[in-house]
């Protein structure tokens, strides 16, 4: 495997001197900042060249290239230390910001890296979700797609068993007993009902039908008579009783 250069991308490392941690201050961090060991200095800024002549920090102001300032101090936990290109002594643009927390150096990352990062990490929640979601999923030609969750038989292993209540008849049979009383009751009518529970039961009148006219009556016997009348066979005498000989 090739190496991997960590000055391509120094987001994901810290450097920190535990020597100067106790002495830290805002006036000598820039030459903390400046130790060998650490991977965020540049040895060719223009920091080197004024350490080297021995000048003051101000003459920064008066050269052109990579310079390291003091950009924020608040003692003794955090000093913030920006990298930038000067171009003039009102012009500098910066390249990068660095902040030391309790002597640990880190490099602030710029939007884009933070943006790149957050989506990511969407990504990333999304595909897991996704990936564990296709994991509950089923499929059978007969039965077609159902999920299948993990948690499922182990709930209902520890619901409590109940027995399911046997009904006393079926709908058929309610249905029949139903149908066998309504005729009953239409061939045997009730004779008394009683209006509310505790009353006096009241007879229940049953209408009848209304007779027919005498006339009517007489008619229909007329005209059944002659269908009645139909010649009588000859009665034959009884046999002679004849005297038995002794």
């Amino acid at each position: 495997m090739a190496s991997v250069d960590f000055r391509d991308n120094l987001l994901g490392i810290s450097w920190v001197d535990s020597g100067w941690v106790p002495i830290l201050n805002h006036g000598n961090v820039l030459d903390y900042f400046s130790e060998r060991s650490n991977p965020f200095y540049d040895r060719t800024c223009n920091n080197e060249v004024v350490k080297m002549q021995r000048l003051t920090l101000d003459h920064l102001n008066q050269m052109v290239g990579v310079e390291y300032v003091l950009l924020h101090a608040q003692e003794p936990i955090l000093y913030i230390i920006r990298k930038q290109q000067r171009q003039s002594p009102t012009q500098a643009i910066p390249l990068a910001d660095y902040y030391i927390i309790a002597g640990v150096v880190y490099q602030a990352p710029d939007l884009g890296t933070v943006i790149s990062s957050r989506v990511l990490s969407a990504v990333h929640g999304i595909q897991s979700a996704f990936d564990e979601a296709m994991s509950y999923c089923r499929y059978h030609p007969s039965k077609g797609y159902w999920w299948h969750f993990k948690d499922q038989e182990e709930r209902e292993k520890a619901k409590p068993k109940t027995k399911k209540k046997e009904e006393p008849s079926s709908l058929f049979q309610r249905q029949r007993v139903d149908t066998l009383l309504l005729d009953l009751r239409s061939k045997f009518p009730p004779t008394f009902y009683q209006p509310k529970p505790g009353d006096k039961p009241i007879p229940v009148e049953v209408k009848k039908e209304p007779e027919p006219a005498p006339e009517a009556v007489k008619q229909e016997e007329r005209e059944a008579a002659p269908k009645s009348s139909a010649p009588a066979p000859p009665s034959k005498p009884p046999p002679e009783k004849r005297a038995r000989l002794q």
